[in-house]
């Protein structure tokens, strides 16, 4: 199981899959590195890297949860394609993962050599953030994985229309796992929710997006969008793309936050985008 140790000694699990040009992928808050299952499979022609942040999936959790901020997670990234010996990388970035690959566009801008984000942008939908402080932390109430695959499908049904029970199913396992004495427990350390509160009480959970968003400017960059996300709305695409008109967007129907990244219209913007860094 590949693991590497960072400057502060926790040791976080990676993937790295596949030949040619390095892609960093980077999870969602609460995800891990089996939200890249389905591009993986549709990737050819890439070296894919996955990285479970500090606290989320097969990584260490950290005794101090206020290291699980974007800054800290950045340099994670950096330290991760240090270890590799990967000097320049494209990365895809679905939600938190976009966030962080704004802020390493100001920190280690010469280290990208283009960027996707998956639904993400300068400004994140309250309606969005209230949904996911609504879960983030707190153990799911299912009896097991299938019985979660049902709710996932019945609470995705308007965002998610066509997608069928089966890939349901597999999420729920991306996202839980069954727990010995019955019942579904968490894939990620629940102190997160903690972190989150105390960077909001701090007033310094989100640093100004739209500054981080214009270090992208100089870096070949296309962005993902969720026809029905409530992250993302089609106003702030909009005004990203004004503020750089090189930006390359494309909006998935039939997809909320976020796209699972392999659907057609996904895999294209991905290929042209990667066309571009070569």
């Amino acid at each position: 199981m590949p693991k590497f140790t960072t400057t502060d000694g926790l040791s976080l699990f990676y993937t790295d899959q596949g030949e040619g040009a390095p892609v960093l992928c980077l999870a969602g808050l609460t995800r891990n590195t089996s939200d890249f299952t389905y591009l993986a499979e549709n990737m050819t022609g890439n070296r894919l890297i996955c990285m479970d942040y500090r606290g989320r999936g097969l990584s260490d959790y950290d005794a101090t949860y206020s290291n699980y901020n974007i800054g800290r997670e950045a340099l994670d990234a950096i330290e991760l394609m240090d270890h590799l010996g990967i000097d320049r990388f494209s990365l895809i970035g679905t939600s938190r993962g976009g966030l962080i690959a704004m802020a390493l566009s100001h920190s280690h801008p010469a280290r990208l050599a283009g960027v996707v984000l998956n639904d993400i942008g300068p400004v994140v939908s309250p309606d969005g953030i209230e949904r996911i402080m609504d879960y983030v932390g707190k153990e799911p109430p299912f009896a097991d994985l299938d019985q979660a695959a049902g709710a996932l499908m019945i609470g995705h049904a308007q965002g998610f229309p066509d997608v069928p029970l089966t890939r349901w199913r597999e999420q729920a396992e991306f996202m839980w796992s069954n727990k010995p004495g019955g019942g579904v427990g968490l894939r990620y350390d629940p102190h997160l929710r903690d972190a989150l509160v105390g960077q909001a009480g701090a007033g310094d959970a989100i640093p100004d997006l739209w500054q981080l968003f214009d270090g992208l400017r100089d870096i070949p960059l296309a962005v993902i969008r969720g026809a029905n996300s409530d992250l993302l709305s089609a106003e702030t695409l909009e005004q990203m793309q004004a503020h750089n008109p090189n930006l390359q967007a494309t909006t998935v129907p039939n997809r909320g936050h976020v796209p699972f990244l392999d659907e057609l219209e996904s895999l294209a913007a991905i290929t042209k985008l990667l066309e571009k860094t070569q």
